[in-house]
């Protein structure tokens, strides 16, 4: 680490942000203490001043979080890959919402890419509970629910193919309220 006197340039900053970052979403912030420690961060003129918003976070942090130019992301590998396509289909063994859920609160915690897939297909099948729900008060909407059901099953078959395939995949017409 360079001197504590020594002023810190916008890489030296941009590195501590993105390390708050990943604290807050890895849930070991929340988010008044994320927005105190960047705004301290962004304004930091010596290396003395970015000391204090990495303190409790400085050991974990760069073991868990390597910089950018250390190593290349990670591809994901075929366990993720399978366990990204569960969280697809696990919703046609008729658990709709719990499924995804399931699979975003346990291998979506040690796998960005697993967490990706989970939470895409948790937003979509909440939509189209919510579209169940709210369509049935509508003449239209008695008609359109079976095909919402139908256009979920088709995604959600697409959607795994697409986890397996090593792609992403964006379900339509969806409302993402998980992020």
């Amino acid at each position: 680490m360079p001197p504590t006197h020594l002023r810190v340039s916008d890489a030296d900053r941009d590195q501590v942000v993105e390390h708050v970052k990943a604290a807050y979403a890895e849930g070991r912030l929340d988010k008044d203490e994320m927005d105190l420690r960047l705004d301290h961060a962004m304004t930091a003129q010596t290396h003395a001043d970015l000391m204090p918003v990495m303190a409790d976070l400085h050991h974990r942090t760069l073991t868990a979080f390597p910089k950018p130019h250390d190593q290349p992301a990670r591809a994901a590998d075929g366990t993720d890959r399978v366990a990204g396509a569960a969280a697809h289909l696990i919703t046609l063994t008729g658990l709709f919402v719990v499924g995804p859920l399931i699979m975003l609160l346990t291998a979506g915690r040690t796998s960005p890419y697993v967490r990706r897939h989970a939470m895409e297909a948790l937003n979509f099948h909440l939509t189209v509970f919510g579209a169940t729900i709210l369509l049935p008060f509508t003449v239209v909407g008695i008609v359109l629910v079976p095909l919402f059901w139908v256009l979920g099953i088709v995604l959600s078959i697409v959607g795994g193919a697409s986890a397996l395939a090593d792609g992403d995949f964006r379900y339509p017409l969806t409302i993402r309220l998980i992020k």
